[in-house]
């Protein structure tokens, strides 16, 4: 996969979109699932759980991967209530909940929250932030919401729906620095990270 580094890269995951998201700008990594407890803490909101499951996920696999930059990330979506407060959504999982969630997010304002944690395994040192992105719904007809889902099968993507492909016709508008967050991994952030903390940057890389 794409050029050669000098320290071993590891992404901390199983997902197939951020495996492509590393892909397309040319890093050499290797990637592997963090067996961990991703239930939410009582009281905790959605940037403190994905900053927390995005670091416990780079930490859960020091101990394998002793001599590699490892990758953790994690991604909520908040849906926003008109009282302020705001319920997460996860990945739907099935046809029925995808429906509900499009539904209930018809018309409205979602905030995505994607944790990204880097983590030198070497000298346990790590960095790890939140990026944030918002998406505006315009209104949708529920033909539209069972047309999208059956045509897309948004099933493992949080809030129903995938960004990079047909989902764009969902929205209004969408605003936020790097809009491969919503695909689940804040590009610009990590390779911001790798270039300043470990010198690696694909576009000078042989």
């Amino acid at each position: 996969m794409g050029t050669t580094t000098t320290r071993p890269i590891l992404l901390a995951s199983s997902s197939r979109y951020r495996r492509t998201l590393l892909d397309k700008v040319g890093l050499q990594f290797s990637s592997a699932s963090p067996d961990i407890d991703e239930t939410p803490l009582a009281g905790e909101s959605a940037p403190q759980l994905v900053a927390r499951l995005a670091a416990s996920k780079a930490q859960a696999l020091t101990s394998q991967y002793p001599e590699h930059i490892i990758i953790g990330s994690d991604q909520v979506a908040a849906l926003a209530n008109d009282d302020g407060s705001s319920q997460i959504l996860g990945k739907p999982g099935n046809y029925a909940n995808a429906v509900r969630q499009l539904g209930a997010c018809a018309g409205r304002r979602v905030v995505f929250y994607t944790g990204l944690s880097v983590l030198s395994a070497a000298d346990d040192t790590q960095d790890t932030m939140i990026s944030e992105f918002e998406v505006k719904f315009r209104d949708l007809s529920l033909q539209e919401i069972e047309g999208y889902i059956k045509k897309e099968e948004p099933f493992d993507c949080a809030g129903s729906f995938k960004s990079e492909g047909l989902g764009i016709t969902l929205f209004e508008y969408l605003r936020g620095d790097d809009p491969n967050s919503l695909i689940g991994l804040p590009l610009i952030a990590l390779l911001r990270i790798l270039r300043q903390q470990y010198a690696i940057n694909p576009l000078t890389t042989a």
